[in-house]
């Protein structure tokens, strides 16, 4: 089997105000997530009848609470994203924590339920995360990028120096669902002008959509079974020719015998595949 995870950073504003880009054009490029970007993509996924997972800011949610039910109520994942959008490893361990509490307050309350995954604001986690995440019971993050195909079981308690070999850290049972830049639409597309700096992006779609087939093809001609994340965000994916992009991916992945899970859905199979105790046995 060879799975495809289709996730969806909806950051609306956050992002932005988190990087202290406050005016309204900035603001109003932040807003086409919920007001025009995450409708369209809902009725792309509900036409192909694919469930996603959605990673989502407390700030968003408690912004547009009707853009993020219409999530819910389609069926797909509502999962972690902090609360402002600040990465973890720029935040104290008691922010870090409160952050992690009041965001999966606001996905109870929207949802009815916590969220059981998370992922870190610019994949930037902390060496207090994997122990929070077990303390307020997630099953998983997808942050990290030791893999590209394989979930993994996280570590936590590495000691890492610059003059000394790395001491790697025990396993936990926090499932991680690697991801990387490659298969973000961020890098890609984004084109960001700052005073200190310029992301230039605007790729043309049909280049992005060559290498995210051949990441697939790969998967399925070198392994028996993986999992294979794409990243995107409603507010840069959401627009006509990359919303057409999805659409030619679905259906060409479709045909190659892809088949389209949520993460959460992802992680069970996983865990009926490698179960914990498996691990603990082989490493002894």
């Amino acid at each position: 089997m060879h799975i495809i995870c289709l996730t969806f950073d909806f950051d609306g504003i956050s992002g932005f105000i988190s990087r202290g880009q406050v005016g309204p054009s900035w603001i109003s490029r932040g807003e086409f997530g919920p007001r025009v970007g995450a409708p369209r993509l809902l009725e792309l996924f509900r036409k192909h009848d694919v469930r996603t997972s959605w990673y989502v800011p407390g700030h968003t949610i408690e912004t547009w609470p009707d853009a993020v039910k219409a999530v819910v109520n389609a069926g797909h994942e509502l999962a972690h994203h902090g609360w402002t959008h600040r990465p973890p490893a720029t935040l104290s361990a008691e922010e870090e924590e409160r952050e992690l509490i009041r965001a999966n307050e606001c996905i109870k309350k929207i949802s009815g339920q916590y969220a059981r995954g998370y992922r870190s604001p610019s994949w930037d986690l902390s060496p207090y995360s994997i122990p929070y995440f077990l303390k307020h019971g997630f099953a998983y993050d997808s942050s990290m990028m030791g893999d590209d195909y394989m979930p993994y079981y996280a570590r936590q308690g590495d000691v890492i120096t610059l003059e000394q070999p790395a001491r790697l850290g025990e396993e936990s049972t926090i499932v991680e669902m690697p991801i990387h830049w490659s298969t973000d639409d961020s890098p890609h597309y984004e084109f960001v002008r700052a005073e200190t700096s310029l992301r230039q992006g605007l790729k043309t779609a049909r280049h992005v959509e060559e290498n995210w087939v051949d990441d697939f093809r790969y998967m399925r001609d070198t392994v028996d079974w993986g999992v294979l994340t794409y990243t995107c965000h409603p507010f840069i994916s959401g627009r006509g020719h990359r919303i057409m992009l999805l659409e030619r991916l679905i259906e060409q992945l479709k045909q190659e015998g892809a088949v389209f899970m949520r993460v959460d859905e992802a992680v069970e199979e996983f865990k009926r595949r490698v179960p914990q105790k498996l691990l603990t046995e082989t490493a002894k």
